[in-house]
């Protein structure tokens, strides 16, 4: 470990511990807001990088535009990931980054902090409650209304939602409660999925190109992102076996692979592959498969926010936290699903799944 890598983690200990209760005494004061219009600029904090978790804040924001349409978003992130996710979000008008090393990046560290207090929010939602920099913006922030991202030990305890504990919805739940205390009425609504938002001219390169993949074949496609990383990458022995099975087990279907950046396969490049830089291409192709099958990844969420029934393998990470949902979607524990549980789970998706929401459009 480096001395810079060595002097973050412990900034970020240091940061956690003083901010963990930032907010907190000021969160049960009785404010209520009278019109709703009067929200127009709102701050969402998300401050990371990874693919995964900035698509699992699209319910939040897709939340928040439904609740106040007439509002501008912008989101505090890390990473030039925001602006390609959010491109097509109307409401979203602007991406501001946190560098990932403030060390190395202290002007521009510095400028980020001194651009949120400058700017007339109305309101300003932290996603993450264990997020110092979140918090720190949002009290950072000059909005009026400020959410910190946690409830109540009382509030949680009452919590009846069986998937509260899921990453992409417990912000929403979190907000929705947060909204009550303002006076505004609670919203039972289903969550809404992961959504990329990819447009009809994406969607129909994105079906030539897997034309090209398959050679032109005319089956219906299983794609597979057989990578994870760390822990979460299953062995190339237990993908290899998958592979062989599904192919007899589904011999009217074309099989491609999704390669991630370091460009390795746990199945030997067997499979017709795919590769791109950008995630939206990425996106677009998945948008066209059948079914995707992958392991806890960015690119699991990605396949689910883009509407395609995706079965995510879990061996180590939270599986309620993290499994995909909507549109016949559904994570898996492989240390304790067999074979032939997953061909059941499979054969369920594909003669009984719901309607891809794109698939008329192509």
């Amino acid at each position: 470990m480096s001395v810079l890598t060595a002097i973050n983690v412990f900034r970020r200990r240091v940061m956690h511990s003083l901010t963990k209760n930032v907010g907190k005494s000021k969160r049960d004061l009785d404010i209520v807001l009278v019109d709703k219009t009067e929200i127009k600029r709102i701050l969402i904090c998300r401050p990371n990088a990874r693919l995964g978790n900035l698509l699992l804040i699209t319910p939040l924001v897709q939340e928040v535009s439904e609740m106040f349409p007439n509002c501008k978003i912008d989101l505090f992130v890390k990473g030039p990931l925001a602006p390609i996710i959010f491109k097509n979000y109307d409401t979203v008008h602007n991406t501001i980054h946190l560098p990932k090393k403030p060390f190395k990046s202290l002007l521009k560290y510095c400028k980020v902090w001194i651009s949120i207090r400058r700017q007339p929010y109305d309101m300003a939602i932290n996603v993450d409650q264990n997020s110092s920099s979140g918090r720190l913006a949002i009290i950072f922030s000059r909005a009026k209304y400020k959410f910190y991202g946690d409830l109540s030990d009382q509030q949680q305890h009452q919590h009846v939602k069986s998937d509260y504990g899921h990453i992409a919805k417990y912000p929403v739940y979190n907000f929705r409660n947060y909204l009550t205390k303002l006076g505004l009425a609670k919203s039972n609504s289903i969550i809404l999925p992961l959504d990329l938002k990819l447009t009809l001219s994406e969607l129909k390169k994105g079906k030539k190109t897997l034309k090209k993949i398959v050679d032109g074949s005319s089956k219906k496609t299983i794609c597979l992102f057989t990578y994870a990383t760390g822990t979460k990458c299953l062995s190339q022995d237990w993908w290899m076996d998958f592979y062989q099975t599904l192919k007899q087990q589904y011999a009217d279907y074309t099989i491609i692979e999704i390669l991630p950046i370091e460009n390795v396969s746990q199945i030997g490049f067997e499979a017709p592959s795919f590769y791109s830089k950008d995630i939206r291409k990425i996106g677009a192709v998945i948008a066209n498969a059948t079914v995707f099958i992958g392991a806890d990844s960015g690119m699991m969420h990605l396949a689910s926010s883009v509407q395609t029934p995706t079965v995510g393998l879990f061996s180590v990470s939270d599986l309620k936290k993290y499994e995909p949902y909507d549109n016949s979607s559904i994570g898996v524990d492989v240390t304790t699903c067999s074979l032939k549980d997953y061909f059941k789970i499979l054969n369920g998706i594909l003669n009984n799944g719901k309607l891809k929401a794109y698939s008329k459009a192509v």
